[in-house]
Formats: structure tokens, sequence, C-alpha cells
């Protein structure tokens, strides 16, 4: 073979490799990416994952905790509507939540000052409760349905309110119980104060906790303690003893 034939036929070899590259089957990637539905499905898939990140994105952002301004802000604003509305005070269910966290106090400024001079009557009681715990007026006893608070020297002193509330009554009966105060407050409770002098709080004022009601003063009915205050104490309409609920002195 002279070599131009040798030439020819390394050429027609080389041809014929570039054709068979040219030829060869498409790989797996290239027929997939051939198919008409392929982009389509790229994009829609893309934009859920954007979608997705956007979403958990501004739920975390809701659920951060306020950072110390963002809370003072928050507390400001909500002062501001309480003070410009003036419901702070007066409003029922605030009272509410007051009055759910207080414990029935002594109706006096210091518990250690008085004592009580006529018990609550205890229908299971001793005989000597039976005795001490019967109000006589004229020729008729009665069970003591409160209990009798005094000073030893017969002093007068300011009776408190025991517990916080709306004043529901205000009734001056001189001839027998003197100046009678009720408070009901909110839940079952409600606590009576008799044998006062003037009375410092009208029908429907709130009240709270210690405030200042009226001076003890004098009854008819019970004459002989002197200057006193005669404190019921009503839950769920029934009377009970005050003593089972003011703490110990």
């Amino acid at each position: 073979m002279n070599e131009q034939d040798k030439n020819k036929s390394n050429h027609d070899e080389s041809l014929k490799k570039v054709q068979g590259d040219l030829g060869a089957k498409p790989s797996s990637w290239s027929r997939l990416l051939s198919k008409r539905w392929v982009f389509p499905a790229v994009y829609t898939a893309a934009a859920a994952i954007i979608l997705t990140m956007v979403w958990v994105y501004q739920d975390n952002a809701a659920q951060k905790p306020l950072t110390p301004d963002t809370a003072a802000v928050g507390s400001q604003d909500a002062g501001t509507t309480a003070g410009e509305t003036g419901a702070v005070n007066s409003d029922p269910d605030a009272l509410e939540v007051v009055a759910s966290a207080e414990s029935l106090a002594w109706p006096v400024d210091n518990p250690g000052d008085v004592e009580v001079v006529k018990p609550f009557y205890d229908e299971n009681g001793s005989e000597e409760n039976h005795v001490e715990a019967m109000v006589q007026y004229n020729d008729t006893f009665v069970p003591n349905v409160g209990v009798d608070i005094a000073r030893e020297d017969n002093k007068t002193f300011d009776v408190k309110a025991a517990l916080s509330g709306e004043v529901t009554r205000v009734e001056k009966d001189a001839t027998i119980f003197g100046t009678i105060i009720e408070i009901t407050h909110p839940g079952s409770l409600k606590t009576v104060y008799q044998s006062l002098g003037d009375a410092k709080v009208k029908q429907g004022d709130v009240v709270k906790q210690g405030d200042s009601l009226a001076t003890a003063g004098r009854s008819e009915i019970e004459k002989s303690l002197g200057n006193h205050v005669h404190f019921e104490v009503y839950e769920d309409g029934k009377v009970v003893n005050p003593t089972d609920l003011l703490p110990q002195r």
C-alpha cells in the first residue's frame, strides 16, 4: 500500500469514529431533559420550596419572644389605654381577680388592739359557747350570728373593709342596730358591719380591703358592750363563723 492509500485509509477511519461518536445514544439526563414536562415540574418544585421557606420564616418571627424594649412599649401602651378609659380600678373583672387573691382580714387597723367580746353561736359548740353567744334584748334571747369586737378600754376605733368589694347597703338604724354597712364581694362572700357610728362610704362605692368604712359605735341591742363592731360573714347566703376564716392574731 502506497503512502496515498495509507493516508486515505486513516482519514476514513477517523471519519467513521467521529460519526460513531455523534451517533452514540444520548445519556439518561439528556433523555430526561428532552421531556416537555420536566422544566415546568422543576419550576413548580422550586416555587413550592421557596414558599415553604417563607412560611417557616414568618412563623418563627411571629413566635419570637418580645425583647425588653418591645415589652416595655407594650406595657406602656396598655397603661395608656387603661388610663384613658379610667377603668382600671372600677373593672369588675379586675376587682374579682384582686378579691380572689385575698383572705378575710380583721375589720380593724391592728387586731392586737381589740378582742372578741361576744363570740359566734356555734350550733355544735360547747354549752359555754351557747351561753356566751346569746344576745339578750329586753326579755328575748337570740343566738349571735356574728362576732362582736371591741377595745379593752372601750374607746372607739376605725372599722375597715375585711375584703375588697362593693358597698350594697348603708342603713342607719339608731333604734336597735346602729349604722349598718353591707359589702358584697366577688364570688360567694358577703360581710356585714353593725353597731357603727357615722358611715364613711355610701351604697355603690367600690372599696378595697383595709379601706375605712366607719367608726365603731353603740347599738341598743348590745348596749352592754359599749363601743364595738358587730361583724357577720355570709357564704352562699348562709351565715358562717367569722373566726373560722379570720387569721390568728
